[in-house]
């Protein structure tokens, strides 16, 4: 009796582990708005990651191309930096994010590894369907 239970527990145990890996492993995280800025007439882009905030150290991110409509606007190719301008005698600090296309155009994930918290500038680079550079201004907590 003592054994059907520890192979019914064992049993029950070893599909979670699989069904957790499953999950974990196949999707992306849902990715909240951080900041959004409009660059010409029909184009905007998103800066995102899973807290809806930037924070000091390392994290996940997402840059999104949209049209007015709220479309995917097909971009091959997009760079993020984040620059501290240096004050006083702190020096200039830059953090650039490692970016990579998803299955989605217009859309990159990456991750960026943020120096400290405070008043960062994105400045975003993007070619193809548009072609253009753009800052934002953003916080990091």
């Amino acid at each position: 009796m003592r054994t059907k239970g520890l192979v019914a527990s064992f049993v029950l145990v070893s599909l979670g582990v699989i069904a957790a890996g499953c999950g974990a492993g196949g999707s992306s995280p849902v990715m909240t708005t951080i900041a959004e800025k409009k660059v010409g007439e029909n184009l905007a882009v998103a800066i995102s990651n899973p807290e809806g905030k930037l924070k000091n150290g390392e994290q996940e991110i997402g840059l999104k191309f949209t049209d007015g409509s709220g479309n995917p606007v097909e971009i091959s190719a997009a760079s993020l930096n984040f620059n501290m301008p240096a004050m006083g005698s702190m020096a200039e600090m830059n953090d650039p994010a490692t970016l990579n296309t998803t299955s989605t155009p217009g859309e990159f994930a990456g991750k960026v590894k943020l120096q400290m918290a405070g008043e960062w500038i994105a400045q975003i680079s993007y070619e193809g369907e548009e072609t253009g550079k753009t800052t934002m201004e953003v916080t990091a907590y």
